[in-house]
């Protein structure tokens, strides 16, 4: 069995359609539905049980014979979240305490780190897990603080040759976006954002830039479609001597500016551009530039190509944003 945490989110549902489509039915979710339409991102799968996170410790130990992977993806994912102790009882405390069972039973452990570690990426965005690297980034929000934290324990347990699963491997997501990302409100996607603008009549919104390092729109991000997210994951349970801290991003930093256009451009319109001044509570936590280095995961033997933002963007639109039936 596989167990799945936040595997009614978007990127664990999206996880959940990768393992089925390869023959995987034996799956298990761990998370929370709510009163909204969260439900509709499992709604086509298969799962073997669905543990509210309250009983995950009496699901694990009722099943630790029969589970054979974790994948946890469960999170307090808002960057603008304010309650820490929240965040550091979700992102941090249950992670150790996965990962200490994963150890004690001999258990494999994929988990999402994030790209939110890196900060305002003064540190690069290098993958690597080493305890001194660790230190030098300094995440400008609490939800990025709280995934280096683990990430530092990690590296502190591994440098000590402490106890860890049978295969560890943390994947550091950049930004993310595609189908059943809709119950994530303004932490949603800018393609899904500026997709709802355009069919409500109105134009694609851009950030004034504030900073003459770069154009209005011309800030860089790493957009990443949610697909080769997945395959990076499969690909590190297919291989499991694969180990360490992992980005997964497409590796290409691309403007705000491509992304509208190329929203735009899927939906067979063209580009109306509304500019706006950045708020400043926004400008002083700003990121003017992400990109991924996947060097460290290609060396580990991943090949898979990554899809470019224009075909990422265009599948989303199409099979997805456009269609009767929007979910996975």
């Amino acid at each position: 069995m596989i167990l799945v945490t936040g595997g009614a989110g978007f990127i664990g549902s999206n996880l959940l359609a990768g393992l089925e489509a390869r023959g995987q039915t034996e799956v298990a979710v761990c998370d929370r539905l709510g009163d909204g339409d969260k439900w509709r991102n499992i709604a086509k799968r298969e799962i073997a049980a669905f543990v509210q996170p309250e009983r995950l410790a009496h699901f694990l130990d009722s099943q630790r014979d029969a589970i054979e992977t974790v994948f946890h993806l469960g999170a307090v994912s808002s960057t603008t979240e304010t309650d820490a102790d929240l965040i550091v009882d979700s992102n941090f405390t249950l992670s150790l305490f996965l990962w200490d069972w994963c150890a004690k039973h001999n258990k494999r452990l994929i988990y999402a780190s994030s790209a939110a570690t890196y900060g305002d990426g003064s540190a690069g965005f290098d993958d690597d897990g080493a305890l001194a690297h660790l230190a030098r980034l300094k995440p400008l929000n609490a939800y990025g603080w709280s995934k280096n934290a683990f990430d530092r324990r990690v590296a502190r347990i591994v440098a000590g040759n402490g106890a860890r699963p049978r295969q560890w491997a943390g994947v550091k997501f950049f930004n993310v976006y595609g189908p059943n990302e809709y119950h994530k409100g303004s932490m949603a996607s800018v393609v899904y954002h500026t997709h709802a603008r355009i069919k409500r009549g109105e134009k694609g919104r851009l950030f004034r830039s504030h900073n003459p390092n770069y154009a209005d729109g011309g800030q860089l991000r790493d957009f990443v479609w949610v697909g080769d997210c997945v395959d990076v994951m499969l690909w590190l349970h297919d291989n499991p001597a694969a180990e360490g801290l992992f980005n997964s991003g497409s590796g290409k930093a691309r403007s705000f500016l491509d992304l509208t256009h190329a929203v735009f451009r899927a939906m067979g319109r063209e580009p109306r551009i509304e500019w706006v001044d950045t708020p400043a509570e926004i400008r002083a936590r700003y990121q003017y530039f992400t990109e991924a280095r996947i060097d460290r995961l290609r060396k580990a033997g991943y090949k898979k190509p990554t899809t470019s933002l224009e075909d990422g963007v265009a599948t989303y639109v199409r099979d997805f944003l456009e269609a009767a039936d929007p979910y996975r």
